[in-house]
C-alpha cells in the first residue's frame, strides 16, 4: 500500500474532533455507509 493510499484509509476513521474543520474522507465514508443502509435508495439490499 502506498502512502496516498494509506493516508486516506487513515482519513476515513478519522473525525478529527475537536477541531474546526471536517475531514472530507470521513465524511464520504458516513454518507456512503447511510447510502447503503437507506431502504428508499435503489441500490439497499437489506440485511444478509
Amino acid at each position: 500500500m502506498n502512502t496516498k493510499q494509506h493516508n486516506h484509509k487513515s482519513n476515513q476513521s478519522n473525525s478529527n474532533q475537536g477541531t474546526s474543520g471536517t475531514n472530507y474522507e470521513h465524511q464520504k465514508a458516513l454518507d456512503n455507509r447511510s447510502n447503503q443502509l437507506n431502504p428508499n435508495n435503489q441500490r439497499f439490499k437489506g440485511k444478509k
